[in-house]
């Protein structure tokens, strides 16, 4: 078990602003053998007769029920109590939870806060339990994996991903007689197509390039060949003129080419609704859109998606919920099999018709396609193939505050994206190294 680190580490967590990831909002596995039922009861409390308790912290937690009951099924003398918190309070919760000691015994974690609970001793090390049990990592999009990895040790099995696709309206497309996006398109083809659809006189934009993080300018910034941060975590790349020109890309389609709506319209009114309402033809969102997209009466059938247009290369996002194990569990044997059945390909497939995320057990993605049939949602599975993991350091809110702050000058206008990436970029590296 990794130990805690001194006490005055742990209350600097409290000091660190949560962030928000809109990924996150939605709530949504080793090898299909590792599941077997009987075996795994016998190889837990099951040996003893003694009943276990173990807690299991996340939100939206009703698309677990089903999973929680399957493991408990099998494992008669384990019982899983869900604790469910809004995701606006999880981290905040968390962090009061991680000082006091009183974690729950396996948790939620996503991207941007797993390095800080890793690094600071609250996440149990399972290396060693991924290699006695032989559980395949390779079921799982390796970005993924790596997301939830620190220093070469595994302190979290990926659960569920989402990745960003172009959506489209397909009427205003019919209507314009404009050929519907497919894998051939870049950014010039994205262009050319959005002019034709706006139509300022009808209120309609032919695309939304909105100031947001995962959904937009991280993904254009991958297509131009340039990062956000370096994989060491250590730097930023802001500064770079691969990422200058992903950021560019985007402001120009609102300042140049007149084909997005302004950052103070989309700030009155988000690109999703322009969507739905009928007067936006194309926009970048995640896969998650496609719950709340598939139960608008009016869009269901007239919506579709695309895998993202190639800049300089093709490049998206991926981000994902990863299971982990809180390092102070008094139950660390049958926290570990419970993760375990959580990583099978049963339990992946029953939160996916529960409403949950993409499933990262590869191959379980049909139950989750299923549910919309209409739309050419394996786009966001067939993204995986070249999807970077969602850039991330030890307190990774600090300089996405800076983002925000920072790149609203070069969406409105009043700075050059230049001057404004490269701001950006030295106090993103001044954050940095006070990580340290």
């Amino acid at each position: 078990m990794v130990k805690y680190t001194k006490k005055a580490v742990l209350l600097t967590l409290l000091t660190v602003n949560m962030i928000v990831v809109s990924a996150c909002s939605s709530a949504n596995t080793s090898n299909q053998s590792s599941a077997a039922p009987a075996k795994d009861a016998k190889a837990t409390a099951g040996a003893t007769g003694e009943k276990v308790t173990l807690t299991y912290g996340g939100w939206k937690m009703e698309t677990m029920t089903e999973v929680i009951k399957a493991f408990q099924a099998s494992h008669p003398n384990i019982e899983v109590k869900a604790e469910n918190t809004p995701y606006k309070q999880y981290f905040t919760k968390l962090e009061t939870a991680a000082q006091g000691g009183t974690m729950p015994d396996v948790l939620w974690m996503n991207g941007p806060n797993f390095i800080k609970y890793a690094d600071n001793g609250m996440l149990k090390d399972i290396t060693g339990n991924i290699k006695a049990d032989q559980l395949d990592l390779n079921n799982f999009p390796s970005s993924l994996v790596s997301l939830y990895s620190l220093n070469g040790k595994n302190y979290g099995i990926p659960k569920d991903y989402d990745t960003i696709g172009l959506w489209y309206n397909k009427k205003l497309f019919d209507e314009k007689g404009v050929a519907y996006p497919d894998a051939s398109w870049d950014w010039n083809k994205l262009i050319e197509a959005a002019k034709k659809l706006t139509d300022t006189s009808k209120g309609i934009y032919g695309f939304a390039a909105p100031m947001m993080n995962q959904e937009d300018y991280y993904n254009t910034i991958l297509q131009a060949g340039g990062s956000v941060i370096s994989d060491d975590h250590k730097k930023s790349g802001y500064d770079q003129p691969e990422s200058i020109e992903g950021l560019k890309f985007l402001t120009d389609l609102i300042q140049v080419h007149k084909v997005s709506p302004t950052l103070a319209q989309m700030t009155e009114t988000a690109p999703s609704d322009m969507f739905t309402s009928g007067k936006l033809a194309m926009y970048f969102d995640g896969s998650w859109a496609a719950f709340t997209i598939n139960q608008n009466e009016m869009m269901k059938n007239n919506a579709d998606v695309a895998v993202l247009p190639k800049g300089k290369k093709q490049g998206v996002v991926i981000h994902g919920l990863g299971n982990v194990i809180s390092a102070n569990t008094k139950h660390p044997k049958e926290a570990w099999e419970f993760i375990k059945f959580l990583s099978s390909k049963e339990a992946a497939e029953v939160a996916a018709k529960q409403g949950g995320a993409i499933p990262a057990y590869k191959g379980s993605e049909t139950s989750w396609l299923s549910t919309f049939p209409q739309f050419h949602a394996k786009a966001f599975i067939d993204m995986t193939a070249y999807a970077s993991p969602y850039p991330v350091s030890k307190n990774t809110s600090v300089w996405t505050t800076y983002e925000t702050d920072i790149l609203k000058n070069a969406w409105t206008g009043e700075k050059s994206v230049a001057d404004a990436a490269k701001e950006l970029g030295t106090k993103m590296n001044q954050a940095l190294a006070a990580e340290k």
